[in-house]
């Protein structure tokens, strides 16, 4: 598991790098972030969920039944959309109301 992130979209706010349970994400000199270690990424997607522009996706390989899709949230109000965006251009997109989110 891992995610990768766009260094043209990052805005350098460090959110990423301060939810990463693992420690895995840093900024270099230019305040872009990156991940330091792919490979020891546990997939929690904090990172994803805590960027504001929408830099980070999380890649779901063969491995995970994503066939190398990939997938990023977006926010707006309470509402998080899950963005799945398939190998074929397709989108599929799982929207979260985060009032019911801990609900059960």
């Amino acid at each position: 598991m891992s995610i990768e992130i766009d260094r043209l979209k990052c805005v350098g706010c460090g959110r990423c790098r301060d939810v990463c349970p693992g420690t895995l994400i840093a900024l270099d000199d230019e305040k872009r972030a990156y991940i330091k270690y792919p490979r020891d990424c546990w997939g929690c997607t904090s990172c994803i969920k805590e960027c504001p522009v929408y830099a980070i996706r999380f890649f779901l390989g063969a491995d995970m039944g994503g066939m190398g899709s990939r997938m990023h949230t977006e926010k707006h109000g309470d509402i998080l959309d899950w963005l799945i965006e398939k190998p074929d251009g397709g989108i599929v997109k799982i929207s979260v109301d985060t009032r019911e989110s801990n609900k059960y």
